[in-house]
């Protein structure tokens, strides 16, 4: 299935580009109908059912996509993907259109946890050191977790960088043992 999700993404991202539409704007579509699927079962039965005509599955799509100010190509990825039952894949599709989108242009995306909340001028900061390690411009979520005690974790991808004060004490700890 990875090849089937990849496929849809990289296609939904060459539109993207390749219509210069707005990233942001694009994907926050994407959530808001993920939302509602996710939380409207009759929604969700009349979409993957398989013997609705497709017209009115479309039908439904468009009085979607109507009241939620939808693009038409977002409209038109989610009735492709209806037409070929991958709504089920939905999820996954999403993520990797925000991964393939984050590639084409440039983006790291960073989860930041800090132990107390951060001002602009410390957000912006912390962002700058990530994009010079990254070498990419940043898109940065930012958490709170008063148990770091101290300092931050950021995750950008599968690599992590503790600075948390939680962090250091547990290095700490480990040497201790080893030593």
């Amino acid at each position: 299935m990875a090849s089937v999700v990849g496929t849809y993404a990289r296609a939904f991202a060459d539109v993207v580009v390749g219509s210069k539409l707005d990233y942001a704007r694009s994907m926050q579509e994407l959530r808001d109908f993920q939302a509602l699927f996710g939380e409207s079962d009759p929604l969700r039965r009349v979409l993957e059912n398989p013997s609705i005509p497709g017209d009115r599955k479309r039908a439904v799509l468009d009085g979607i996509a109507q009241r939620q100010g939808m693009s038409r190509q977002v409209r038109n990825l989610i009735a492709v993907l209806t037409d070929n039952r991958r709504l089920p894949l939905f999820g996954d599709i999403l993520k990797n259109i925000e991964r393939e989108l984050n590639d084409r242009l440039g983006f790291a995306e960073a989860e930041v946890t800090s132990a107390r909340d951060l001002g602009d001028p410390e957000k912006r900061l912390l962002e700058a050191e990530i994009a010079k390690l990254t070498g990419k411009r940043v898109r940065a979520r930012y958490e709170q977790d008063a148990s770091l005690l101290g300092g931050a974790v950021v995750k950008v991808g599968s690599t992590i960088y503790d600075g948390s004060v939680k962090g250091q004490l547990a290095r700490i700890r480990e040497q201790l043992v080893e030593g």
